[in-house]
């Protein structure tokens, strides 16, 4: 997944690479749900729609469908976030 970037000490082990990523893989997941959300994906309209209990609920499919595309790759933030933890060191997510 990011095994080509270059240890620190300061992310010696696997586990706090692992976290690292994850936040910021946490991170794109939440660009890309507000983006989702901009471009008007789950917004309810028409006749048919399920009216104020669908408004309610279009947040929760959004944020998933978002970390679905984080986790498939996404649009590559996660990697750039990761890759600057990394540089500076700073990747145990505390």
């Amino acid at each position: 997944m990011h095994t080509n970037s270059v240890p620190t000490p300061a992310l010696a082990s696997t586990g706090r690479y692992d976290r690292a990523f994850a936040k910021a893989q946490e991170l794109e997941t939440a660009f890309l749900a507000a983006m989702l959300a901009h471009a008007g994906l789950g917004g309810a309209a028409g006749s048919f729609s399920g009216g104020s209990g669908e408004a309610q609920f279009a947040s929760f499919l959004r944020h998933e469908q978002a970390r679905l595309m984080a986790s498939a790759g996404g649009i590559g933030l996660a990697r750039t976030i990761f890759e600057a933890m990394v540089a500076k060191g700073t990747g145990d997510g505390d």
